[in-house]
């Protein structure tokens, strides 16, 4: 699709012309490079609760993020009138603010490789919203017919289609069409005078709404959010102390995700203020581990044609066989440290400046089978789910709660435990992994990262993994 054919330029009537003088405004003043973020985003949502649709929302939000680099000073300015004039303001803003010496000839605009990941024909969000309605009150009745001892349920659902367009000052032109859809579905379960105990899942990506009747329909997700909550009022209560933890396939990746993708992203470790700075080249981890950041798996959430710096996303590797390769850069970082750009620049909204960010982050699978490294644990944890978690980049530390986990008992899956917290460091965590599963599994697509403000979608993905030392928090 040539750009004459792009949403903007139909829609709006934004021409090659337009984008290079906008470009030219932003570096009136000096600098070293700009670029332009056009957005326009539909979205909508639904929550039921007690049974009840309580909330019904549709909006759309549009706008556009004028930036400019100098040296290492940034200037930023939006708005969300694209009239040529409020465009114009924008870009002459962000060119006083990062007001420099430097001046560069501006390169003629070049549409970028075309390529899609998600070939979705109709977005969710251009669907009926009765049909999407009716999805949710499907998850709702699954999840109260699972046990009598199901209380409380409440259904969220939420869809959005972003188009995006980004031209840059050293002559790159891209754009768009990002679909994304979800569900969540929550669970409070009780004994009779007994405490509530909680469930929680959910799932999307770049779909089509069909993917919630062809891959994982609501019924799953409702029962599957059920299912943890009436486990959890078995449970026993978690056994403190340092202890061998193996964690399960699949979402347990989010403590990678904290406790080491952050570590890894580039403006920390260009500032010197992560516990990985300066180590590529060194030994971070075991050999048995190869983490991977991917933003071209096809219809994840955390997946990108481009990132929102215009270039294209990449299947970076981060650690090999425990040794650091790289970090993940955005145009910023890249350009400070002479780097190659990752296409990890992102950002929350044209409201906000982009960063260095994850996509889908996860680890290798190994050689082991699961049941095996199980089998190899007289005594410890097993974690299948996690809840929140806390992660100082500086240090490494962090501190996640486990929601849904079990004793393992000569060798064997045994109590559920409730209130289990683990404690550690994150680069000292990666050296006691003995055993990897051959079982590596993705998220099925609730991921959404937060950093410094902005929030992004994400997935994460690990296969069973034994850490032989780790600090478990509890109270038995």
């Amino acid at each position: 699709m040539a750009f004459s054919d792009s949403f903007f330029a139909a829609k709006f009537g934004i021409t090659q012309h337009d984008l290079e003088s906008y470009l030219a405004d932003a570096l009136s003043r000096g600098g070293d490079y700009a670029d332009l973020y056009f957005e326009y985003l539909a979205t909508s949502s639904i929550s039921i609760d007690e049974s009840i649709v309580k909330s019904a929302t549709q909006g759309v939000s549009l706008g556009l993020g004028v930036r400019v680099i100098s040296g290492e000073r940034t200037g930023y300015a939006y708005s969300d009138d694209l009239s040529p004039e409020k465009i114009r303001h924008a870009a002459q803003v962000a060119a006083m603010i990062a007001a420099g010496p430097a001046k560069v000839e501006k390169t003629p605009l070049d549409e970028g490789p075309r390529r899609n990941l998600y070939p979705v024909i109709t977005a969710p969000s251009e669907t009926s919203f009765r049909e999407r309605v009716q999805l949710a009150q499907r998850a709702d009745i699954a999840a109260r017919a699972y046990d009598p001892r199901v209380f409380q349920v409440q259904v969220v659902y939420a869809d959005n289609l972003r188009q995006v367009l980004v031209a840059t000052s050293d002559g790159m032109l891209n754009w768009d069409r990002q679909p994304m859809t979800r569900m969540s579905v929550f669970v409070l379960a009780r004994d009779k005078d007994g405490v509530p105990q909680q469930g929680h899942a959910g799932g999307g990506g770049r779909h089509e709404l069909e993917w919630f009747e062809n891959v994982r329909t609501p019924e799953y997700f409702a029962k599957e959010a059920a299912r943890q909550a009436i486990t959890q009022l078995g449970a026993v209560e978690a056994p403190a102390g340092e202890q061998v933890v193996v964690l399960g396939p699949g979402w347990p990746g989010v403590l990678l995700h904290e406790a080491v993708g952050h570590g890894l992203e580039a403006d920390f470790n260009r500032k010197g203020v992560s516990a990985f700075s300066g180590r590529i080249g060194q030994q971070v981890a075991s050999p048995l581990c190869t983490v991977i950041d991917d933003g071209t798996i096809g219809g994840r959430r955390g997946s990108l044609n481009v990132d929102d710096e215009g270039n294209q996303s990449q299947r970076n590797v981060l650690i090999e066989n425990g040794i650091l390769r790289g970090y993940l850069q955005d145009k910023l970082s890249s350009r400070i440290t002479g780097a190659h750009a990752t296409g990890s620049g992102r950002r929350e909204s044209y409201e906000h400046i982009p960063m260095p960010r994850m996509t889908n982050t996860f680890m290798l699978a190994g050689e082991s089978a699961p049941e095996d490294v199980i089998r190899s644990v007289p005594r410890g944890l097993y974690c299948a789910n996690f809840a929140g978690g806390q992660v100082d980049i500086t240090s490494g530390n962090f501190v996640f709660s486990a929601s849904e986990s079990y004793l393992i008992e000569d060798g064997k899956l045994t109590r559920p435990v409730r209130n289990a917290t683990l404690i550690g460091n994150g680069p000292e965590a990666m050296k006691y992994v003995s055993m990897v599963g051959n079982d590596l599994k993705l998220d099925e697509g609730i991921g959404v990262c937060g950093k410094e403000g902005q929030s992004v979608p994400v997935g994460v993905g690990i296969p069973t993994v034994r850490i032989d030392r780790m600090t478990v928090g509890g109270t038995a």
